[in-house]
């Protein structure tokens, strides 16, 4: 069974056509990698959506979802886990404390500093959340079987590991 053409491979030829000096076998995987990014990024939002909250708020329930009991980090903590900055993560941790979802307190061992907990709300709707997430992620995956899924996913850990070189 012969996989469909995509809009890449109409982009490929356009450029075979135009400039066939060009090697375009970089385009073709790093085309496929942005659209794919693109189309379950949106995925994902309206997955999330339904709890209430955005991808980048996922992002910080889910970080202080993954730390020990009792889910606690500081905010520089979870700006360097998010590559964030500080006012970035200022605004999305005033929006989930408003809709209950955690709680800054005084860190009791920096006088200085705030520390960032989920509450028991926070932490039901992240659980619900991540389980949507994956659904979508795993119908998306249904595509591949699991082995061309696992080898997916080392070539993938290959090239990252190669472009944050």
């Amino acid at each position: 069974m012969s996989t469909p053409k995509d809009p890449v491979d109409a982009i490929i030829e356009q450029w075979a056509a135009v400039r066939p000096d060009l090697d375009t076998a970089a385009m073709e995987v790093f085309g496929r990698i942005f659209r794919l990014s693109r189309a379950m990024g949106d995925r994902m939002e309206k997955a999330y959506a339904r709890y209430g909250i955005s991808r980048g708020e996922f992002d910080v329930l889910a970080t202080l979802r993954r730390s020990d009991t009792p889910h606690t980090l500081s905010p520089r903590q979870l700006s360097a886990t998010l590559m964030l900055t500080t006012g970035g993560m200022t605004g999305r941790l005033d929006k989930l404390e408003r809709a209950g979802l955690l709680r800054r307190s005084p860190d009791p061992h920096d006088r200085r500093g705030l520390q960032v907990t989920l509450t028991d709300e926070g932490l039901r709707l992240i659980d619900e959340a991540v389980g949507a997430g994956l659904a979508v992620q795993t119908e998306a995956l249904s595509a591949l079987d699991q082995e061309q899924a696992g080898q997916l996913a080392d070539l993938l850990r290959q090239l990252l590991a190669g472009a944050t070189v």
